[in-house]
Formats: structure tokens, C-alpha cells, sequence
């Protein structure tokens, strides 16, 4: 089959591109605002761009409470969705009022960072504690503005839980990281495998 994004004429009952792109690593943002409230959101539309520095994204559709936190606080932590937590995940990803905790609204305990003020979601694996860079309105082919805001911040501190660290390496079938498909579905890393790049 074929189809024209600007006509959607996929003849489908529901879109396939976010089913296509997948699987996508959860980056599940939690920020302070300027009074000081914790916020927590999964997005689905995240990962790491650059390694030196440490560099991640997400983009967020439409201004919501993440993006206008981090750019009025300047820091974010990004914490590991996994399938232990996958429940609570779900949970804060509910359209709360401004202001109301999606760390209670989950039943989730936070912890304190050491770099950055937001706080981190203290049973998450893995968190990255990240200095807000820039955040950017996308636009169209026609550079007409979409309501998609891109927020990049550079990883300052990491934290990892020592139990998922085997034989030097973090080991990820021990994580199980959830990642987001398409429609409404998930899955977790069970399995994995090494191949050597070649050399020539």
C-alpha cells in the first residue's frame, strides 16, 4: 500500500505511522514548576541524540505542563519506564489540573536529585538527570508552526540501581524497559544480542 500524509488516505481504521517507528524508548519526564510542584509525564517521542556531551530529547504535542516547567526552571530528570512500573507509568499519564501531583495521582515515592532541582522517580532503574538546552517549535514543510515542541537537555548525572548491573554492564534484559508501539500497545526487552561492527 501507499498513502499521502497530507491526505491520510491509508484506507485503515486507525493511522500506522507511530506503529511503523516503533518500538520507542519511554522518556518519562518528571520537573518542578516555578512554585515548586513535582510533575511527571511519559513521552513516547523520546531518546538520546549525542553521547559527548550526553544529549536527549522528546517532543511533547501541544505546550503542556513539561515543557513550560522545564523552561521556566531550566532542568528535568528523565526516568526508566519499566515494565515493574508500568502500571504507574500509565497512571501519570492522566490529564491532571496544573499543579496536582502525578507522583501521588500513581502512588509513586520521589527522590531527590544531586545536580538538578526535579525530582526522580525513586523506584525507576535508571534516571538521567538533564540541564534544559533549548526547546523548539517544529514546523511544517511550508514552515507553518505545529503545535510540537522539542525540548533538548544534556545529561549531567546518572543514577543506576546496582541491582541491574551485571559483569560490569548494565543489563537490560534485567530492566525490561517498556517501549511504546502503535494503537495502544507496549513491549518489553527480554532478549538481546551482540554484532560486531565491521572494520573495514
Amino acid at each position: 500500500m501507499f498513502y499521502e500524509t497530507s491526505k491520510n488516505d491509508h484506507g485503515l481504521p486507525y493511522n500506522p505511522f507511530k506503529a511503523i517507528v516503533a518500538p520507542r524508548p519511554i522518556g518519562w519526564i518528571s520537573s518542578l514548576d516555578k512554585e515548586g510542584r513535582p510533575n511527571l509525564a511519559p513521552y513516547s517521542f523520546f531518546n538520546a541524540v549525542a553521547d559527548t556531551p550526553p544529549i536527549v530529547m522528546f517532543s511533547s504535542n501541544g505546550y503542556k505542563d513539561s515543557v513550560s516547567n522545564i523552561d521556566e526552571t531550566g532542568d528535568f530528570v528523565c526516568n526508566m519506564a519499566s515494565y515493574h512500573l508500568k502500571d504507574a507509568m500509565n497512571a501519570s499519564s492522566a490529564p491532571l489540573p496544573h499543579g496536582q501531583s502525578e507522583f501521588e495521582r500513581a502512588g509513586l515515592e520521589m527522590a531527590p536529585s544531586r545536580l538538578v532541582k526535579a525530582p526522580r522517580v525513586a523506584k525507576a532503574y535508571t534516571a538521567l538527570e538533564c540541564k534544559h538546552l533549548r526547546t523548539i517549535r517544529l514546523q511544517d514543510v511550508d514552515g507553518k508552526d505545529a503545535d510540537n515542541w522539542m525540548v533538548l537537555g544534556q545529561v549531567v548525572a546518572v543514577h543506576i540501581d546496582d541491582s541491574v548491573i551485571v559483569n560490569g554492564r548494565l543489563d537490560i534484559t534485567r530492566v525490561r524497559p517498556l517501549t511504546r508501539l502503535g494503537y495502544k500497545d507496549y513491549a518489553v526487552t527480554d532478549e538481546v544480542f551482540e554484532m560486531t561492527r565491521p572494520q573495514d
